[in-house]
């Protein structure tokens, strides 16, 4: 694995935001490259910082190409072929993380680092009756949010953003998702206000 992780790394670098968004499809799909996608936008971005929304968006789209062929995939294959991958119990907790909380069981692992997990949600997404759009959005919305928290890092700390992301990671993703979490409730507020104005 660690040559693969070298020769893709290697090519991302290459090929600029094309290779990024390979990586990250790769990534998020047949292979298991933990931090690679992370690091190359710190690093992609630490470069050429004027490309740092270009590169949040090929991460960003390549993670979310690569998560909806894990989604058909779960989906086609069903409960069978997940549980020979994953272990039974695993399965068993993350069918009832959805029947509690429904989509923000793929948004909430999307935003977090390394080692949570984050695949057994993207293949269970559709077996547990989560819509192609309600998953799409909370791809978007989860991988969109961590990789640009990694550029605004990157252009400020250079590559030591990585090593800021190690130490203080899991409080960043607190934040993004608390941040979020307040976006969406002032959006819902707005809404009802204005529909009450409506009446």
């Amino acid at each position: 694995m660690g040559r693969i992780a070298d020769w893709v790394r290697g090519l991302a670098l290459t090929l600029g935001a094309p290779g990024l968004y390979l990586v990250a499809f790769l990534d998020s799909s047949f292979l298991s490259l933990p931090e690679i996608t992370d690091l190359l936008v710190v690093w992609m971005v630490t470069r050429n910082p004027l490309r740092m929304f270009l590169y949040v968006i090929a991460a960003t789209l390549g993670s979310l190409t690569g998560c909806l062929t894990m989604y058909f995939i779960g989906r086609k294959g069903g409960e069978a072929l997940i549980r020979k991958r994953f272990a039974s119990a695993s399965v068993e907790r993350a069918m009832g993380a959805f029947e509690r909380h429904g989509v923000l069981v793929v948004l909430i692992p999307s935003i977090l680092p390394p080692p949570a997990p984050f695949k057994i949600f993207v293949l269970l997404a559709g077996l547990a009756g989560i819509t192609p759009a309600k998953f799409i959005t909370a791809i978007l919305i989860g991988r969109g949010a961590r990789y640009l928290v990694l550029g605004i890092l990157a252009v400020e700390y250079g590559e030591q953003a990585m090593a800021y992301v190690e130490v203080h990671g899991f409080a960043v993703a607190m934040t993004v998702i608390g941040l979020l979490a307040a976006g969406i409730a002032g959006y819902f507020v707005w809404v009802k206000v204005q529909a009450s104005k409506h009446r």
